[in-house]
C-alpha cells in the first residue's frame, strides 16, 4: 500500500501517485463503468488523490466522478481532490470558446471553482491549479481571487500547471499565500523540465513536482521513433536486474528525482506498473544510464 506524502512544506498529504482524468472523453455509459473500475483499482492500490479540470471530458468528467464517489459512499476525508482552470479549448463544454486560450480572470476562476465543487459534490478542493499563465491577465486581480477562495474555505491550497520558472516567480510575487506545487510534463522521453531548471526551482521552493505523462501516453512501451526505441532498449537491459516491467523502471526514474507521477492511463495493468515502481530502488548509475539514453539525437 502506498504511503501518503506531503506535496510541499505547506501543502496537503497526497498519495505519491496521483490519478488524472485528462485523457478521458465525454463520458458514456461505458465510460461511467470504466471510471467506477478505475477508481476502485486506484483505491485498492493506495491511490486516493484525483486530478480534475473544468474542461476534462467536455466539461462532464467531474460530474460523473462526483456521482460515482457519492454512489459508493466514499468519505470525502478519504480522498484528495484537485481541479484546475485557466486553459480553455473548443469543444470543452463551453459554446463561447472559439479558439484555444487562457483565462485567469476573477470571474472565470470563481465560476470554474463553483462549478467544480457542484459537480464533484464537495465543499472544497484540496488544491486548485491554474493551468498555464494568461499573459493578458490582471495578476493583482488573479492573486486576490485565489487568496479569497482560500480564505473562504472553498480552496485549501493553490497549485500551478505548465508554468515556466519565470511565470512561477511572477505569480508568486503577487500572492500572499504559498503555491504548493507545479505540475509539468516529465518522463524519460521528455526531460525538458529537468533540463531547463523547472524541477530545480520547484525543489528550491520545497515542493514535490507533479510529473504528468510519466509514460508518455504509452510511447515508452510502444513508440517506434528513434528516441523511444533507445530508451526502451536501455529499460529492457534492466528488467532482469530489478525484476520489474520497463514501465515500472521508467517511473522509478522519476521517483528517484522526487517527482510524483500523475497517471492518465485507463489501462489497468499500466496503473499497477506505476505503483510497482515505488518498490524499486534504482541504482544511482542506472539512473544516469537511462538519462543518457534519453539524449540521443537525429
Amino acid at each position: 500500500m502506498l504511503q501518503k506524502v506531503y506535496i510541499s512544506d505547506s501543502g496537503p498529504k497526497v498519495s505519491p501517485a496521483i490519478y488524472g482524468f485528462w485523457r478521458w472523453q465525454t463520458p458514456s455509459d461505458n465510460e461511467v463503468k470504466k471510471m467506477e473500475r478505475i477508481i476502485d483499482i486506484c483505491l485498492e492500490q493506495g491511490i486516493n488523490t484525483f486530478d480534475h479540470a473544468d474542461i476534462y471530458g467536455n466539461g462532464l468528467t467531474e460530474e460523473v466522478f462526483g456521482k460515482v464517489i457519492n454512489a459508493r459512499s466514499i468519505k470525502r476525508e478519504d480522498i484528495v481532490l484537485f481541479s484546475r482552470c485557466g486553459l480553455l479549448v473548443p469543444g470543452s463544454g463551453n459554446a463561447d470558446v472559439r479558439v484555444r486560450h487562457i483565462n485567469t480572470s476573477s470571474n472565470h476562476i470563481v465560476k470554474s471553482v463553483n462549478n467544480s465543487l457542484k459537480k464533484l459534490q464537495t465543499d472544497s478542493l484540496d488544491i486548485l491549479f491554474l493551468d498555464h499563465l494568461d499573459p493578458l491577465s490582471n495578476l493583482e486581480e488573479t492573486a486576490l481571487t485565489l487568496t479569497q477562495l482560500k480564505e473562504s474555505g472553498k480552496v485549501k491550497s493553490i497549485g500551478i500547471a505548465n508554468f515556466s520558472v519565470f511565470q512561477h516567480q511572477l505569480l508568486a510575487s503577487y500572492l500572499r499565500i504559498p503555491i504548493v506545487t507545479n505540475q509539468t510534463e516529465l518522463s524519460l522521453l521528455n526531460t525538458t523540465a529537468l533540463d531547463n531548471g523547472q524541477i530545480d526551482y520547484i525543489k528550491q521552493k520545497y515542493m514535490r513536482p507533479l510529473a504528468s505523462a510519466p509514460l508518455d501516453g504509452g510511447r515508452i512501451a510502444n513508440g517506434t521513433d528513434k528516441l523511444a526505441v533507445s530508451v526502451r532498449n536501455k529499460l529492457n537491459e534492466l528488467t532482469a536486474k530489478y525484476g520489474a516491467d520497463i514501465e515500472s523502471i521508467a517511473v522509478a526514474w522519476l521517483i528517484k528525482l522526487g517527482a510524483l507521477p500523475l497517471i492518465g492511463t485507463t489501462n489497468e495493468q499500466r496503473i499497477k506498473n506505476i505503483v510497482k515502481a515505488f518498490e524499486l530502488q534504482l541504482d544511482h548509475q542506472d539512473w544516469y544510464d537511462l538519462y543518457a539514453s534519453s539524449k540521443i539525437t537525429g
